[in-house]
């Protein structure tokens, strides 16, 4: 039997990667700062912290793993120095340190991110970096660590593009809440087309990278997500259909009004729901190159719509 170490395992991703291996022929724990919201995983979970490298290495080499997906990660942008952010430095060496003293070992997935490069910006490799956040940087050096290390066993690296679906957060959770409350509004005609990713079609995804040969994932950067851009207008607009709304539109210019103005309260410490930076990120397309992904995994199981009906089921069971 293989046995699986998912890092990071009570959050979004992580947490639909124990679901589907712990119904597969693999023993599987989860190892993270924090609990599982799901109940049924909390047999699988065993606290600890990533940066600690002692407690860390207690737990990984006790349970001797073939496989380990490291998904364990801070993932907000509110950090104010790489320091805040050791999550993903300091305990991604952690793993790999601990990872070349295992014999039983196989191969390792490590995940970054896609705002290791800036929204819009086109990587001409994969270590083409036009990082725009703390946290983008963050998950440069972490990429860099993996090289540097150089590490002799099976390794990868897979980059999340727009994740949404059952278990979400922010920001795609209040995205469907804000068309199911019709508080949502299409800006103009400057809907944007990014590249997203519905959770049940990634999990498959990593699951291809984890067991495709060597030969084909050694040391590669792979995207994650659904294979054909989404419009966001397109998307709000299948939401919509599916519950009955219809969604309005407000010009672009009065939107455009409330992004400087929300600039000038966030100066004076107050929230407002938009801003300058949110309106430009809202507004620009973002297509990433998911075609080394296609080629180990041709076709996806869900499309968009399945997706929606999939997501608004989980949101109603879970108010």
């Amino acid at each position: 039997m293989e046995r699986l170490i998912i890092t990071g395992g009570s959050g979004f991703i992580g947490s639909n990667l124990v679901e589907y291996y712990s119904g597969r022929k693999t023993e599987v724990i989860n190892l993270d700062f924090k609990a599982p919201t799901n109940k049924s995983h909390k047999k699988f979970w065993k606290q600890v912290d990533i940066n600690d490298y002692l407690e860390l290495e207690k737990c990984i080499t006790g349970f001797k793993p073939t496989y380990i997906l490291h998904f364990a990660a801070r993932t907000d942008l509110n950090g104010k120095s790489l320091e805040n952010y050791s999550s993903n430095t300091l305990g991604t060496k952690n793993i790999i340190d601990i990872s070349k003293k295992l014999k039983s070992l196989k191969r390792v997935i490590c995940t970054s991110s896609m705002l290791v490069c800036k929204p819009g910006y086109q990587p001409k490799s994969s270590t083409d970096y036009a990082p725009s956040t703390i946290y983008g940087e963050s998950k440069v050096k972490m990429e860099e660590i993996i090289r540097t290390e150089n590490p002799k066993f099976e390794w990868a690296i897979i980059r999340p593009t727009s994740i949404w679906g059952p278990g979400f957060g922010v920001p795609y959770r209040n995205f469907f809440d804000m068309v199911i409350n019709k508080r949502y509004f299409h800006i103009g005609e400057k809907a944007c087309t990014k590249t997203y990713g519905y959770i049940g079609n990634v999990v498959e995804q990593v699951d291809a990278i984890l067991k495709t040969p060597i030969d084909k994932i050694q040391g590669q950067v792979f995207y994650v997500g659904d294979y054909e851009p989404t419009n966001i207008r397109d998307w709000a607009n299948e939401i919509g259909d599916e519950l009955g709304i219809k969604i309005r539109t407000v010009p672009y210019t009065i939107v455009k009004l409330a992004g400087y103005t929300g600039d000038i309260l966030k100066l004076a410490g107050i929230n407002f729901p938009m801003t300058s930076f949110r309106l430009k990120n809202m507004t620009t397309d973002n297509i990433m190159d998911l075609s080394n992904t296609k080629q180990l995994l041709p076709e996806l199981s869900f499309s968009r719509k399945e997706g929606i009906k999939h997501t608004l089921k989980w949101l109603r069971e879970n108010q």
